[in-house]
C-alpha cells in the first residue's frame, strides 16, 4: 500500500474514532510526511528502528527543539501503532526508541494590571468619535473577544468559532465544544455578556450577520474570524496601549485566566474543568503561581509556623 494511502487511513481513524480536530490532523500529516520524505529510498511500511533514530538525529543536527522532536516522534509512534493494530505491519519500530527529554516551559502570563490596561484600551476604542460602521464593528468585536477570552479561558479556536446562539441575553454559561468534540460549561461574566451584546446589537445592522451562523463572521473560507486575524488585531491593540506586543497573544490571555484564578484561591480541579484539560497534569503547569499563596497559607495556619528558633 502506498504511503499516502496509509497516512490517509490513519488520519481517518483519528478523526472518526478519537474525534481529532482538523488542526491536529493537519499537524500529524505534516509530521508523518516529513518522515516519509526523509526515508526516500524506502517506505513508511518498511521503515526500521535505525531509520527512525537517524531521522531524530537529523532533527538534532538541524537544531530542532526537543519539544518539537518529541511531537514528531509522537506522531510516528501513533502511526506505527495504528499499522500494528490493523495487522498492516507485524511490529512497531518505535518501541525501542526513547522520547527526547524536554523541560516543560512555564506559561507566559500577563499581570492583572496589564490585562486591565488591555481591556480598558479595547473598551475605549469602541467609544472613539467619527468611526465608520465597519471600524466600529471591529472595535466592538475586539472588545467582546477580549472580555470573553479573559472571562472564560477558551482556546482561541473555540472562541473565534462560537455560534450566534452563544450570545443569549440571559445566558449564564457558554456550552463549548472543545478537543475531541467534548462539551463543557463555562460561566460568563456580566462584563463579557455586556460586551457581546453591544457588539451583536451593532452587528445586527450589517448584511454580513444576517446570513452567518457565527458570532464572529468573516468573509474567509471558514466563515468566521480566523485565529491569525484575531492574533494580529490583538498585537496591534496591545502596542497602541503601550504594552509589549511581542509578549501578548490569545494563548497568553488564556494562561492569564488560569493563573489569576489560582492566585485568587480557585481550586486546581475547577481550573482544569474550565480550561477543558483531560489530564490534571496539563493544568499543573500553572502551579508555579501557587507557591507564594501556599507558603503564606502554611505560615498563617500551621501551629508550628510561629515558633521562633
Amino acid at each position: 500500500m502506498r504511503d499516502s494511502l496509509l497516512i490517509d487511513s490513519w488520519l481517518e481513524m483519528l478523526s472518526a474514532e478519537r474525534g481529532a480536530a482538523a488542526n491536529t490532523l493537519e499537524a500529524y500529516r505534516r509530521d508523518i510526511e516529513e518522515f516519509a520524505d526523509f526515508l526516500s529510498a524506502t517506505s513508511l511500511m518498511t521503515a526500521s528502528v535505525e531509520e527512525i533514530r537517524n531521522f531524530l538525529g537529523q532533527l538534532t543536527r538541524q537544531k530542532i527543539s526537543p519539544a518539537s522532536q518529541a511531537r514528531k516522534l509522537s506522531a510516528i509512534r501513533q502511526f506505527y501503532r495504528f499499522l500494528y493494530s490493523e495487522n498492516l505491519r507485524g511490529d512497531d519500530p518505535t518501541g525501542p526508541i526513547n522520547s527526547p527529554k524536554t523541560g516543560r516551559p512555564l506559561p507566559k502570563v500577563m499581570g492583572e494590571r496589564d490585562v486591565d490596561t488591555l481591556l480598558l484600551a479595547a473598551e475605549e476604542s469602541t467609544q472613539a468619535k467619527g468611526l465608520s460602521q465597519s471600524k466600529e464593528i471591529r472595535a466592538l468585536r475586539m472588545h467582546a473577544l477580549l472580555e470573553l477570552l479573559y472571562s472564560t479561558g477558551l482556546r482561541v479556536s473555540e472562541l473565534v468559532s462560537l455560534p450566534q446562539s452563544a450570545c443569549q441575553r440571559d445566558a449564564r454559561f457558554l456550552v463549548v465544544t472543545g478537543k475531541g468534540n467534548k462539551e463543557r460549561l463555562v460561566p460568563l461574566s456580566d462584563k463579557a455578556k455586556w460586551a457581546m451584546q453591544n457588539y451583536v446589537t451593532k452587528l445586527a445592522s450589517s448584511e454580513k450577520q444576517k446570513s452567518s451562523p457565527w458570532l464572529f463572521p468573516s468573509g474567509g473560507k471558514s466563515g468566521h474570524l480566523t485565529r491569525q486575524h484575531f492574533a494580529r488585531d490583538l498585537k496591534s491593540l496591545a502596542a497602541s496601549a503601550g504594552l509589549n506586543a511581542d509578549k501578548i497573544s490569545p494563548h497568553v490571555l488564556r494562561h492569564a485566566f488560569a493563573s489569576h484564578l489560582l492566585q485568587n484561591g480557585a481550586d486546581l480541579r475547577v481550573v482544569q474543568q474550565l480550561l477543558g484539560h483531560t489530564d490534571i497534569a496539563t493544568t499543573q503547569i500553572y502551579t508555579h503561581v501557587l507557591e507564594d499563596r501556599l507558603r503564606d497559607l502554611v505560615e498563617a495556619a500551621h501551629p508550628l509556623a510561629h515558633i521562633k528558633v
